[in-house]
């Protein structure tokens, strides 16, 4: 023999349009916000010049240099030259001074003396922040 319930009154008088208000008027805010935002950056305004002045902080970006087994160095994808990342690496610290992270990736089987490259390039053009990778097991 099946039970008989009464179905509770609380679920039928729960009132939605509160809450569906209250979410409206966050996301216009947060656009209204936003839009702001991005006009501070796109107003053209010339600036002036200060002898100690340092650029403008971007976003923290992790650059990553793969070395392959034969121990050539990738950046983006595109084969380089330790010369090559030595400038690819300098202009990486000039646009992020304060905290450029460096990511080295190399191949198992590579002669760790490409790591050492890598690792050397990076102290030499002023990245403190880098780290070689491993693989989990």
């Amino acid at each position: 023999m099946a039970v008989q319930l009464k179905k509770s009154q609380a679920l039928g008088m729960l009132n939605m349009t509160p809450i569906i208000d209250i979410v409206f008027q966050l996301l216009i805010f947060f656009l209204v916000a936003t839009r702001f935002a991005q006009e501070d950056r796109e107003l053209e305004v010339t600036l002036p010049h200060a002898s100690e002045a340092q650029p403008l902080i971007a976003e923290a970006e992790e650059l990553f240099v793969n070395i392959d087994r034969q121990g050539k160095f990738y950046v983006d994808g595109q084969f380089r030259t330790p010369d090559d990342v030595e400038g690819v690496l300098r202009q990486a610290v000039a646009n992020n001074p304060a905290n450029q992270r460096v990511i080295i990736r190399a191949d198992k089987s590579v002669v760790f003396d490409h790591v050492v490259t890598v690792m050397n390039l990076c102290n030499k053009t002023g990245v403190m922040d880098y780290v070689v990778t491993t693989s989990e097991q």
